[in-house]
């Protein structure tokens, strides 16, 4: 049986392993079977993003000197969190905790959309002009860091085992670049995949640049959670192939370099928030 310190052990080597094997499967797709015609030169955008996703991994290990799965361990030597002090099978310890750390990305995705000062943060995310694997790669340093915190913060209350944190890590990263990936699932398919799991096609909604629709889908693992609070859209108004990808502010080429994004949360309003009095529902053209 795996120990707390074997899969504290085994995280780098597994979940580098698995990010590098999803991602270069989702790319090989995209080449073979695309969803949506590509606007931008992937050597453009795949350049950018990959250099954003190596320059957030060095920020965030040399800010933080313990992650996820080693705050997990540390929690069950120290008896913190939940799981730590209630006696429960370890089969449902690791089921609940890891359907409570989705939950908690979920309302994380949620707060950054309605807090303005994180939307400027978040923005960067669904300024990118096409929807890709990489895609999922491209989020703020400073996202990423707050992100961590809380994070940080959910697993020292939960207390949950260490293998059920590296599984959620693992999980959530290949989800997010299967649900990033412009590939084209048969839509009989993707209708059965996406009550379990978000499939590109539900995903590509939220970044579309109807406000309505941006602020919707906000899973990045399971649908569930905006079934049951009410921020599901199944598909975009103008259909997959019309729809448009981003947000209104950001629509240059130049703005997909890594420097301009570094420094979009300082430019421009925060608008298209999910609290925005200004938003209005795009309607599809007759």
């Amino acid at each position: 049986m795996l120990t707390s310190q074997s899969v504290l052990s085994a995280e780098p080597t597994l979940r580098l392993a698995a990010f590098l094997g999803v991602l270069m499967v989702m790319i090989l797709w995209e080449v073979a079977a695309p969803r949506r015609r590509r606007e931008i030169p992937r050597v453009i955008r795949w350049t950018n993003n990959i250099a954003l996703v190596m320059l957030d991994t060095a920020i965030l290990r040399l800010t933080f000197p313990i992650l996820a799965v080693g705050l997990a361990v540390m929690a069950e030597e120290r008896g913190w969190g939940l799981f730590n002090n209630v006696d429960a099978p370890v089969w449902l310890a690791i089921v609940a905790s890891m359907l409570l750390l989705d939950l908690a990305i979920y309302l994380q995705h949620v707060m950054f959309h309605a807090v303005p000062g994180l939307w400027r943060l978040h923005r960067m995310h669904h300024a990118d002009l096409d929807f890709d694997a990489t895609t999922g790669l491209r989020f703020h340093p400073v996202e990423i860091l707050i992100s961590m915190g809380i994070k940080l913060a959910v697993v020292a209350a939960l207390g949950p085992p260490a293998i059920a944190v590296l599984l959620f890590e693992v999980v959530l990263n290949a989800t997010a670049l299967f649900n990033h990936a412009n590939i084209d699932l048969p839509r009989p398919t993707d209708r059965v995949l996406r009550l379990i799991v978000v499939t590109p096609d539900m995903h590509r909604v939220h970044h579309s640049v109807d406000p309505r629709e941006t602020n919707s889908n906000y899973g990045f693992n399971l649908p569930w959670w905006d079934w049951l609070l009410g921020t599901y859209v199944a598909q975009p108004a103008k259909g997959h192939d019309d729809m448009e990808i981003g947000i209104e502010q950001f629509r240059t080429r130049r703005d997909l370099w890594i420097d301009r994004m570094l420094i979009q949360p300082l430019r421009g309003p925060a608008s298209g928030h999910a609290l925005d009095p200004h938003n209005k529902t795009k309607e599809p053209d007759a």
